[in-house]
């Protein structure tokens, strides 16, 4: 019996808990509400009390991103209507929310994002043609960023291989200048071997020049000699046919 009696008094408090934190839900959530069209901070104050006292409801989640998103503050929207999405218990409330969502994704361009969101609300709405239309819009815009990321790498691999092709050229420019230089350098070594074998063949030619003035003389030389000889010679015949000259006995 005791418990039995423990259990129901548990029940009472869990009920009459859940019954407070509802009335106090719907208390706040209506005077988000009130607030909506005439100051947003009073109407998201009033909604963050509801949804801090109850995270069983999409509805004060879903309001919250409507109000963020009449004061453009779309990534705030965008995490209260994902929120709004995980609470939502009816196809009704997710297909609204799923709907939004592709609306604030088109805000920021997300397109992709946005074709996502408009398909998951149709999956929950098939005949929702308002989501239908700006599901095409999505797509239309989905297929334009394509193009142009498309086009932007396109351009980027061109600018690459532009890129490429300077460092190609200036690596090529480099070499052809290279080759000059040293083309410039063999030439002025050229000159310079040219212009030593040409002082070689002076030095040699005048080498020769000296080797034959010397024998020249070295003849002059042996020429005089002989005709010294020659005089030599005929001074000695002309004394012999003179006769010999006597030459006197000397005194012991």
């Amino acid at each position: 019996m005791k418990n039995k009696f423990k259990i129901l008094i548990f029940i009472f408090f869990v009920v009459m808990n859940s019954f407070s934190q509802s009335e106090n839900y719907k208390k706040f959530f209506n005077m988000g509400n009130e607030y909506f069209e005439s100051s947003f901070e009073e109407s998201e104050y009033n909604y963050r009390i509801a949804i801090n006292d109850s995270s069983s409801d999409s509805k004060a989640s879903f309001n919250l991103s409507n109000n963020y998103y009449k004061m453009g503050l779309y990534d705030e929207a965008i995490a209260r209507q994902i929120e709004a999405i995980k609470l939502s218990k009816t196809s009704n409330e997710k297909h609204k929310s799923y709907y939004n969502l592709g609306n604030l994704y088109m805000k920021k361009d997300m397109c992709s994002e946005a074709v996502n969101a408009y398909k998951n609300a149709l999956r929950n709405d098939p005949k929702d043609e308002q989501t239908r239309y700006n599901l095409s819009i999505a797509k239309l815009c989905e297929e334009n960023q394509n193009n142009e990321q498309d086009n932007d790498q396109q351009q980027d691999d061109e600018q690459d291989n532009n890129d490429k092709q300077e460092q190609q050229d200036d690596q090529n420019g480099n070499n052809d200048q290279q080759q000059d230089e040293q083309q410039s350098e063999s030439d002025q070594q050229d000159k310079q071997d040219n212009k030593s074998n040409e002082n070689s063949e002076n030095e040699n030619q005048n080498k020769e020049s000296d080797s034959k003035l010397s024998s020249q003389q070295i003849m002059n030389i042996l020429k005089a000699m002989e005709n010294a000889e020659k005089k030599v010679q005929a001074k000695i015949n002309n004394q012999n046919k003179k006769g010999a000259k006597i030459v006197s006995e000397k005194d012991w």
